[in-house]
């Protein structure tokens, strides 16, 4: 029976548990008897410190625990630093305690973590908490984070999405029981929602403020998504229609992760730049559809594209990257791992254009040699980050040629290529804080 008419929950930790790992990021547990995280409700402790966390504390005066000496402010910046769950066993040790585990500073953020904790329970017990001073709603939670809980369900963020309008950030990776319903009600009831991570979440093909997918936003209803960061990785089902209706609704996208969606093409990237025509970083990585008509597109975006990634996008040749070159003159970082279409032409069209560029990944692209990473060494001083793993066609000269011209490198990936140990001897004298990863085994 609670004592108290302000209740607050806690999850239920064995205080043994092998697998715990410490962090603000981190609060897998399991109850010993059911094997899951229990969200229960209960009343503050009384005052008296009975709690084996502190028994220290009833020692005599002289050998009192310091913790008890320190002044509220410092405890709530210790509390800071502990993971959702432990920050919920400290509320159990004293009325002290328990008072300042629930100062609205330390909520801004949740963070579980765990196949086997039970997340809807816990998240309905935390936000039923958060939501004692201004009932139904809780202003000041910002972030939820329940990465990897397969357990998490609709209903778990329909509790988010309801109690929590002030939610800016949201990462859902790994709970692929998340369906296009409940990011519905996120996006609709959290309008400062600017950061959404749903990859591997293979049930969502939609993002939108309509409830059927194929309907698209029309000037009547006036409203937009805030979303700006969005990341669909292995969300397998998501086909050009919902990235179509995607764009429509998320018009302020700056950055978008589409990393394995294999069933989109080079029409669902012409639906995105009609519409998020600010989008700087792009992943259209492993989608095996798109090819130099959807780089055509991509080049849209012009000096505002500063990181692309279209690695083993196999359909791309050095037709795309000419386009790409040519009128995304600021690109800091591309990927093209993969494309065996890429030539010495294509590096060479890149080098001269985009100047600036500081991490290349041009590994296993067969038909790339030594004339390539000359042309690439004389215009790309800045370059940090070179992959040239399997290149089957790169020597020595070419990295000598590199190294000599490339100071500041702090990468080079060689491995399964056929240079010689002078050549990594004479790169590990001219560029000094430059990482090799290489497969020879001479060479060390």
């Amino acid at each position: 029976m609670r004592t108290l008419s302000t209740p607050s929950p806690a999850l239920i930790c064995p205080p043994n548990l092998p697998g715990f790992q410490n962090g603000r990021g981190s609060s897998t547990s399991s109850s010993s008897i059911t094997g899951e995280t229990v969200a229960m409700v209960h009343s503050p402790p009384p005052t008296r410190l009975t709690h084996p966390l502190i028994r220290l504390a009833s020692r005599p005066q002289k050998e009192q625990a310091s913790i008890e000496r320190l002044p509220d402010h410092s405890l709530v910046h210790v509390f800071s630093f502990l993971p959702t769950n432990q920050l919920c066993r400290c509320a159990r040790v004293c009325r002290r305690w328990y008072n300042l585990a629930w100062d609205p500073r330390l909520w801004r953020t949740i963070r579980l973590t765990g196949e086997t904790i039970n997340v809807d329970r816990a998240l309905k017990v935390l936000t039923r908490r958060l939501c004692q001073d201004t009932p139904n709603v809780c202003l000041m939670l910002e972030t939820v984070t329940v990465s990897g809980c397969r357990r998490l369900t609709d209903r778990g963020l329909y509790t988010i999405a309801q109690c929590c309008p002030e939610l800016r950030r949201l990462e859902v990776s790994g709970c692929y029981n998340i369906s296009n319903e409940a990011v519905f009600d996120v996006v609709s009831l959290c309008p400062n929602l600017e950061h959404l991570d749903v990859s591997g979440c293979s049930k969502v093909t939609c993002i939108s403020l309509t409830r059927e997918a194929s309907i698209k936003l029309s000037p009547l209803h006036g409203k937009q998504i805030s979303i700006r960061y969005l990341d669909m990785t292995d969300c397998f089902v998501l086909e050009d229609e919902g990235l179509h209706t995607i764009a429509a609704h998320c018009t302020q996208l700056t950055h978008l992760y589409l990393r394995r969606c294999v069933r989109l093409t080079d029409e669902g990237l012409r639906y995105l730049m009609i519409y998020c025509p600010s989008i700087k970083e792009l992943s259209v990585s492993d989608c095996r559809f798109v090819s130099d008509f959807g780089l055509r597109e991509i080049a849209k975006l012009e000096s505002r594209l500063r990181y692309l990634s279209i690695a083993h996008c196999g359909r791309v040749t050095d037709v795309g990257i000419r386009y790409v070159a040519k009128y995304c003159s600021k690109l800091r970082y591309l990927n093209a791992r993969g494309c065996e279409g890429i030539t010495d032409h294509g590096v060479e069209y890149l080098a001269k254009n985009c100047t600036k560029l500081k991490s290349l990944d041009i590994g296993k692209c067969p038909l790339v040699s030594d004339t390539g990473l000359e042309c690439l060494a004389l215009n790309c001083f800045n370059l940090k980050r070179l992959s040239l793993k399997s290149c089957e066609s790169i020597t020595g000269q070419g990295l000598q040629i590199v190294a000599a011209n490339c100071f500041d490198l702090q990468l080079l990936n060689v491995q399964d290529c056929e240079v010689s140990v002078e050549a990594l001897r004479f790169v590990k004298r001219h560029c000094k804080r430059c990482v090799i990863e290489h497969t020879n085994p001479a060479f060390f």
